[in-house]
């Protein structure tokens, strides 16, 4: 489905959403097919491949009203508790007005100018500089930042970063991207619950079929079997594999579902929200090749502002470069790109307030061409001090 404004995007995330969903039950009956055409290679190895080939359907109708109940008891837990998975994997924690009173009147006073509703705030420890939104429905909807991104960013940037979640949220990106989520959940799991089953099975030279890896070998009476059954079980495994590996490829191209012009879209959003590009402009050179968050899988990635996981050959790529977003501003909302940017250095940060002797924080002496902070104001032999008025020196 074709998106030629924000509504048409919104209804196309819909359709894709919906789509996804009738994928995922697809991809978990291609998973079950070449399970049952595993088992019936352990189980006859001595059959043609006609006959596993019809065996393994049967064996799909059969489990296929399990199968169906498996996929739709992982929507519902994943409906339900996707947010948990996502905190479990990225230790974020919701913050209240109190703990975060900066970023939660940000994010407040841009929900209020345009009447959105206020989503949770959690925030994770980490020196990564990244965000990203989650949430099935306006109940779940939360805004993540990292601890990294508080510190390197100031208010108008981590403002822009805001309103470019908030565009997600709005446009319906968020359940898109977290039902991609859920299906590349499943098929990681049962692809690699499959392939480690594989791993402690070896096929015997003799031809006697699948065994363990830590049994002995056949009995020499079992060499004689017939070498085309052989054969046919070779082949019907060698079918399941690729079969598993198809279902792992399709999962991965469900990334191309997440259309990259969302990302080019919620910086334009933000820009809307905000009335400031380049904000938002600072805040996306900022964050360039800073936003790698370590133990976060692929999928949660995927949800951030900025993935620096780039696919093969940026065929997987979900997220457009920093250098195309930064244009797309220039170009289109008036900003000016600063270029690459390094971060502050926290050695000029502002000194810290000195405590005198009586026991009272005295100001940082201020750096000028009249004083120099090395040298005490108002000690014999130095700089002269602050004037001194009718009342004592100024403090």
């Amino acid at each position: 489905m074709a998106a030629y404004g924000l509504y048409t995007h919104i209804a196309s995330n819909k359709f894709r959403s919906m789509l996804l969903l009738a994928g995922l039950f697809l991809l978990i009956y291609v998973l079950v097919f070449a399970g049952a055409l595993v088992a019936e290679a352990l189980m006859h190895s001595d059959k043609s491949v006609d006959y596993y080939l019809m065996s393994a359907s049967r064996d799909l109708l059969a489990a296929f009203p399990y199968a169906t109940i498996v996929a739709v008891l992982w929507i519902v837990i994943a409906y339900f508790f996707h947010q948990n998975m996502i905190d479990a994997v990225t230790g974020g924690e919701s913050v209240t007005r109190q703990q975060q009173p900066r970023l939660y009147n940000l994010l407040e006073n841009l929900c209020i100018s345009r009447g959105i509703p206020m989503p949770k705030l959690k925030v994770m420890d980490s020196p990564a500089l990244n965000a990203f939104a989650a949430g099935l429905n306006r109940r779940q909807y939360s805004i993540t930042v990292t601890s990294g991104l508080l510190q390197a960013l100031n208010d108008r940037e981590i403002e822009a970063v805001l309103g470019h979640e908030l565009t997600h949220i709005r446009n319906g990106d968020v359940q898109l991207m977290v039902v991609a989520v859920i299906i590349a959940g499943v098929v990681g799991f049962f692809g690699e619950l499959f392939f480690r089953m594989f791993t402690n099975l070896s096929w015997n030279s003799s031809g006697s079929g699948w065994s363990s890896s830590s049994s002995s070998s056949s009995s020499s009476s079992s060499s004689d079997r017939d070498s085309k059954g052989a054969g046919g079980a070779i082949i019907a495994v060698i079918i399941a594999v690729v079969l598993m590996l198809l279902a792992w490829l399709l999962s991965q191209v469900v990334k191309l579902a997440l259309s990259r012009s969302r990302e080019l879209l919620a910086d334009a959003g933000s820009v809307e929200l905000t009335k400031n590009p380049d904000a938002m402009i600072t805040a996306l050179r900022k964050i360039e090749n800073r936003g790698e968050l370590p133990g976060a899988t692929s999928a949660v990635m995927e949800l951030c502002v900025d993935n620096p996981r780039e696919g093969f050959a940026d065929l997987f790529a979900t997220h457009p470069s920093v250098d195309a977003r930064v244009k797309a501003l220039v170009q289109f909302a008036g900003g000016h790109d600063p270029g690459p940017m390094a971060l502050p250095d926290t050695a000029d940060e502002p000194d810290e307030p000195e405590e005198s002797a009586t026991g009272q924080l005295q100001p940082p002496v201020p750096r000028g061409p009249w004083n120099d902070a090395s040298e005490p104001a108002g000690v014999p032999g130095t700089r002269p001090g602050p004037p001194e008025g009718p009342w004592g020196p100024h403090r």
